[in-house]
């Protein structure tokens, strides 16, 4: 089994920056691609932002030039910064990873979310 941990979110004012960061632990061999997603109230979840294992990302328009995805890969850890924070932000924050267990090809698994609150 594998456990996606996030963290990082929280509070914060229009203009301002938060880090996430998403830990996958368990019965992991490799992780292809990560990412984050988000779910605003009354709205579909939506892609953020992704990053394959080589290190190439994409992002929603929305965000681009604001948010930045990595990922280190020897701590199965992916991170989000976000900066110039907008109130069209908040959101539920969730992680995600195609995680390739042992002997087995990729499983998708989801974090549990993290609030993300932007006020004006």
């Amino acid at each position: 089994q594998v456990q996606l941990v996030e963290s990082g979110g929280g509070l914060v004012q229009a203009g301002g920056s938060l880090r996430l960061s998403c830990a996958a632990s368990g019965s992991i061999f490799s992780i292809n691609a990560m990412g984050w997603y988000r779910q605003a109230p009354g709205k579909q979840r939506e892609l953020v932002a992704v990053i394959s294992s080589g290190g190439s990302a994409a992002y929603a328009d929305s965000v681009k030039g604001r948010f930045t995805i990595s990922r280190d890969n020897a701590k199965n850890t992916v991170y989000l910064q976000m900066n110039s924070l907008k109130p069209e932000d908040t959101a539920v924050y969730y992680c995600n990873a195609a995680v390739v267990p042992p002997g087995s090809g990729y499983v998708n698994y989801w974090g549990q979310g993290t609030q993300v609150t932007v006020s004006s």
